[in-house]
């Protein structure tokens, strides 16, 4: 998916050099080469800042809808359609941080300028926008003349308000990636647009960091002889804390406006390598390396789990647990950490980790538990990777939750991460809730590493086990959103959301136990706050907590309660639906409104809406586990029928667009009457020898470089494409016996017709010559 965006973005940049703009100014900067193009290449066309795209159909239309360029015209159509990065006049930026509860809500305001089409055509126009850390959409307001669109999170059961077509209008183009599209924006108007979404703050060595993706490319400036582009970021930051707030670095210069200061005392945990040694740690490692780990997933696994294995210092134990079908272990018990055994543990990986067989996470998971259970006086954790999903999940939480509850405060923690979109990301997400570890998940492979190794120091920084809050000694009604409170970690902030009826106290106590099982307690000021809404702040939290819960318990009334959630936070969940409304600006006049008889059966909210997709994670796919599907990630493809044919010929594409269309028509006209014949007698003898199915996929696939000759139209090669198409298309007739291909005889009335009027199958390959 993410070569396919960046192929698009690079034809819309060739597309745009046809523009030629009032004032000058530099063209677009030219994309990498097809034959050079990589990773780095196709991530650098992806957006890095909130972008828009006029999505070109017809090149014809690409035109500066001001000044006309008088281009040559070109014609056919592209399929699929090519991305031209729209100009930005403005932006305005709003953060608003509650570093207390380690969240922020980001709010955008743009203004694009459809610079690329004439003012006589329209065009489906795409807004893409990248989330920060574990962004979550809240709502977007796009207004285009006098049509306004919003989206709108409605039940699922909901099908009288609104009429929601077919067709789907955005949706997540891929992790952290939230895209609409608005369709028929007309040449030279101005798009405006507001996005909201919500992020975590990111937490390191004691300090909070916001990161928003604010980086725009250069050919989305506007010309500055025809307007600036006008720029303005505005940071909130509440620390719902009595503690004093310092602003360490900025990629941008700030102003502070106002400020309050006030004390605090600092603290910080041991290093990893103090003399102290009451802080042991006994860790086994669960992977799964079942067949659809197959290829990249299980590597960057690999990769991560050397980090972390680094990352254990002398004295910690730990143990190396694969199943897929089977189950093999490194050892069989607890392995002291040293450098002998850390070399035997990389080379064991080496050997067994091979992707393979199916799904059996409860046995891993009883052997990891049976394993921790004489842990030598040190916190056992437990770490489990997945991509996959099985039919038993709410059995293996439960036989966890007896296991955990019977064994009390040695209990090891559980922390799981979830590879791809196949697996139950609510199923683990319950089960680190159970287990009090942590939950993180990667949905596209050039991020496992990164975030599994975060994930990893989160679980493994542990300073305060077994937490309890006295507020029920005050107040009855007292409920907290998650069972188990997890464990305080010095990589990331706790943060315990719930509701209470009645008054608190001044000051409430929580209570825990340190690394050597000494109780600890905390006292925790109540403070009455009003800046910081802390039900939209918290919304987003609370609906996934809720949403485990209900999946786990089959609880409807769960159900309604993450419904009410969502459509009062505008935030999509698994029990709703997000729609995109269209509004029409345009006043009414009261006379005719009143002459206009009413439908019957309607609702006086009626209006049209068009479905957007992808927003949630879903309660994963046991079928695609069970075939070991590999497409879990939005970013790989699952293995085509014709995968090596295919590489064949996009190799033999990749050839022929390292010339130009010029350079190829001259070749070709210089082509004598021999090469001609042995041209002609090859083809001849391919369908004399070669069998009928094979023959036809060869032929579906190759046309387009026969029709080409029709480009042409200059010497002999047009003579030579026209004998070599009616061979084929004679053999293929009378030698096979294939009568259906007798409607492909219309080659020899091609011959006499114009350039206007070539097939559709060389549509894709005229893009290859548009900047010719």
């Amino acid at each position: 998916m993410e070569e396919d965006f960046a192929r698009a973005v690079e034809d819309g940049l060739k597309l745009s050099k046809r523009l030629v703009l009032p004032g000058g100014g530099a063209p677009p900067p030219r994309p990498a080469a097809a034959m050079d193009r990589d990773i780095a290449a196709s991530a650098s066309l992806l957006p890095s800042a909130p972008m828009a795209y006029a999505v070109v159909v017809d090149p014809a239309a690409v035109d500066s809808p001001d000044v006309p360029s008088y281009q040559p015209h070109v014609y056919g159509r592209l399929d699929p359609p090519a991305l031209i990065p729209l100009h930005m006049r403005e932006v305005d930026l709003a953060v608003d941080c509650a570093a207390g509860c380690a969240s922020a809500e980001v709010s955008v305001r743009v203004r694009w300028w459809v610079h690329c089409v004439t003012r006589s055509r329209d065009c489906h126009c795409r807004i893409v926008v990248p989330m920060g850390e574990q962004g979550s959409i809240l709502g977007a307001e796009v207004t285009v003349g006098k049509r306004s669109y919003k989206t709108h999170v409605i039940d699922v059961e909901d099908q009288g308000a609104v009429k929601t077509a077919k067709t789907e209008s955005g949706g997540l183009l891929k992790s952290q990636f939230f895209s609409l599209t608005i369709p028929q924006v007309g040449g030279g108007e101005d798009i405006f647009a507001t996005i909201r979404w919500s992020q975590k703050l990111l937490y390191d060595n004691g300090q909070f960091s916001v990161d928003i993706p604010f980086q725009f490319p250069q050919y989305v400036n506007p010309l500055p002889k025809v307007f600036m582009k006008k720029e303005k970021i505005q940071l909130t930051l509440n620390s719902g804390v009595s503690k004093e707030v310092l602003l360490k670095g900025t990629s941008h210069p700030l102003k502070v406006y106002s400020g309050d200061l006030s004390g605090g005392m600092l603290v910080q945990p041991s290093t990893l390598r103090d003399y102290d040694d009451r802080d042991i740690k006994a860790a086994v490692f669960i992977i799964d390396t079942s067949g659809s780990m197959q290829g990249k997933p299980l590597e960057s696994v690999k990769n991560a789990m050397y980090i972390a294995l680094s990352e254990l210092v002398h004295g910690d134990y730990f143990n190396i647990i694969t199943f897929n079908d089977e189950l093999h272990s490194f050892s069989s018990c607890l392995e002291q950490v040293s450098d002998k055994t850390i070399e035997n543990a990389k080379e064991w990986m080496n050997t067994n980790f091979i992707a393979q067989g199916g799904t059996d996470i409860m046995h891993p998971l009883s052997e990891a538990i049976a394993l921790l259970s004489n842990s030598h006086d040190a916190l056992p954790h437990i770490f489990l990777v997945t991509d996959g999903s099985v039919e038993d999940e709410r059995n293996i939480c439960r036989n966890v939750k007896e296991q955990i509850t019977t064994t009390g405060s040695k209990s090891p923690r559980i922390s799981t991460f979830g590879l791809g979109s196949y697996c139950n990301h609510y199923f683990l997400r319950m089960l680190a809730n159970i287990g009090k570890g942590h939950y993180d998940a990667a949905f596209d492979t050039g991020s496992i590493e990164g975030r599994m190794f975060q994930w990893f120091q989160k679980a493994s920084s542990t300073i305060m086990t077994d937490i309890s809050i006295d507020a029920t000694k005050y107040i009855q009604e007292f409920e907290v959103d998650s069972e188990y409170i997890q464990d305080i970690s010095a990589k990331c902030p706790l943060c315990v959301s719930g509701r209470y009826q009645g008054k608190l106290p001044e000051t409430l106590s929580a209570k825990g136990y340190l690394a050597d099982m000494s109780e600890v307690s905390i006292e925790l000021r109540v403070q009455h706050i009003k800046d910081i809404p802390l039900d939209k702040v918290l919304a987003k939290q609370q609906m996934d907590l809720l949403t485990a819960k209900a999946w786990f318990y089959e609880n409807n009334q769960l159900e309604r309660k993450v419904e009410k959630l969502s459509i009062q936070n505008s935030i999509p969940s698994e029990f709703t639906r997000t729609v995109l409304l269209q509004t029409v600006l345009e006043k009414i006049d009261p006379a005719q409104q009143a002459k206009q008889k009413p439908k019957k059966n309607s609702s006086p909210n009626e209006q049209s809406a068009t479905s957007l997709s992808g927003l949630t994670l879903g309660f994963g796919d046991i079928v695609a586990t069970r075939e070991n599907l590999s497409a879990g990630f939005g970013d790989t493809k699952p293995p085509e029928r014709f995968e090596m044919f295919d590489k064949a010929v996009g190799c033999c594409s990749r050839l022929a667009d390292c010339c130009c269309c010029m350079c190829f028509i001259n070749t070709c006209s210089k082509m004598n009457d021999r090469c001609a014949i042995v041209m002609v007698q090859f083809c001849v003898y391919m369908v004399a020898t070669t069998d009928n199915d094979i023959l036809n996929t060869l032929f579906d696939t190759c046309s387009w470089s026969f029709d080409m000759g029709f480009l042409l139209l200059n010497g002999s090669w047009c003579t030579i494409a026209a004998i070599i198409d009616i061979y084929i298309h004679l053999y293929l007739t009378f030698f096979t016996g294939n009568l259906s291909m007798l409607h492909q005889w219309n080659v020899l009335v091609w011959l006499h017709v114009e350039y206007e009027s070539m097939r559709d199958s060389c549509n894709s390959h005229l893009r290859k010559g548009i900047e010719c």
